[in-house]
């Protein structure tokens, strides 16, 4: 396993650009770095947050509005997880900018990982999504 990081600050999500994903940007601080580091984090639609959504959470109706946020709350939640995973493989380990993609395509071993994460927290997410926006 890695090293301990600090997140800084988190900006997002952002709609990449000629790609089905989210994106959040991360500012992360290590102890031994002089400076932080920026990270960026993609999440696929369809194969990471359809799948939380739809399959695993199994949500459903909602205003637009109310999708919106639903959207924003799992993308995050992806996001910080993927981040985890990513430290624990010594993906951001050298102090220097890092994309972490989707977890398909090269960095399709690391998707079982964050679908036992899915499975392990659906009951706490469901909570968070009535709590906050009532779906």
């Amino acid at each position: 396993m890695s090293g301990e990081y600090t997140i800084l600050n988190v900006m997002g999500p952002y709609r990449e650009p000629k790609e089905l994903a989210m994106s959040y940007d991360y500012s992360v601080q290590r102890p031994d770095w002089a400076t932080p580091q920026g990270i960026r984090v993609k999440i696929a639609l369809e194969e990471e947050l359809g799948v939380l959504k739809n399959k695993i959470l199994e949500i459903s109706g909602g205003s637009a509005g109310q999708q919106l946020r639903i959207n924003q709350i799992l993308t995050r939640a992806i996001g910080d997880q993927k981040l985890i995973l990513a430290n624990e493989e010594g993906l951001f380990d050298d102090r220097r900018d890092v994309m972490i993609g989707p977890f398909t395509d090269s960095l399709a071993y690391l998707y079982p990982k964050l679908e036992h994460w899915m499975q392990e927290v659906r009951s706490q997410l469901r909570q968070e999504i009535q709590k906050t926006v009532g779906v």
